[in-house]
């Protein structure tokens, strides 16, 4: 069920915060840094997880859970439409933009539980988010394309081992989560 090269996908929103732990705000767009992240959000850095994504279907199904969330409210930089980002193996390259990203972590784990996941009893970032590393900088914009450029191996050079392994087995279940919905309709 992983996404196909040449999958496409858009730009719901871009969003930015000067702090960790909070929500995010919206912007029509970012300047993405060389290995860095989005200029001005506090989650850039020289790490493997510079930029998050989350599919606004993601935060669709928490709609449905009677909450009254947005895209940036999950504190991911890139609400996406159109493209299944969870299922992407670590390594798999997407063009946004002007830009070109590098998947280096499906999922993460929460150490604390953040506001959404007391407000419903669960929180789609942890299993549904995936984590990038800017290759080539550029600009992203409310309503550019997401294109997969290639499948990844399930390696990336910046991301830590354990890292690694924890997202082949988020990824693994998202998949195994999609193909019993799909048997189901």
């Amino acid at each position: 069920m992983s996404e196909q090269v040449g999958a496409k996908g858009r730009v719901v929103s871009v969003n930015l915060s000067e702090k960790k732990t909070v929500r995010k705000q919206r912007f029509d767009r970012g300047t993405l840094v060389l290995d860095r992240g989005f200029e001005g959000d506090a989650h850039a850095g020289d790490w493997h997880r510079q930029v998050s994504l989350l599919a606004i279907e993601s935060i669709d199904e928490m709609r449905a859970k009677g909450l009254d969330v947005g895209p940036g409210d999950f504190a991911e930089n890139i609400t996406t439409e159109g493209i299944d980002v969870m299922t992407l193996p670590v390594g798999s390259v997407l063009r946004i933009g002007d830009a070109v990203l590098e998947v280096s972590q499906i999922g993460k784990v929460c150490h604390t539980k953040c506001a959404i996941y007391y407000q419903a009893g669960d929180c789609v970032m942890p299993r549904e988010g995936i984590f990038v590393v800017v290759r080539e900088v550029g600009d992203v914009a409310v309503g550019d394309q997401i294109q997969v450029v290639s499948i990844g191996d399930g390696t990336c050079d910046r991301s830590p081992s354990d890292s690694l392994a924890g997202s082949e087995s988020v990824r693994s279940a998202n998949e195994c989560r999609k193909i019993e919905e799909a048997a189901q309709r």
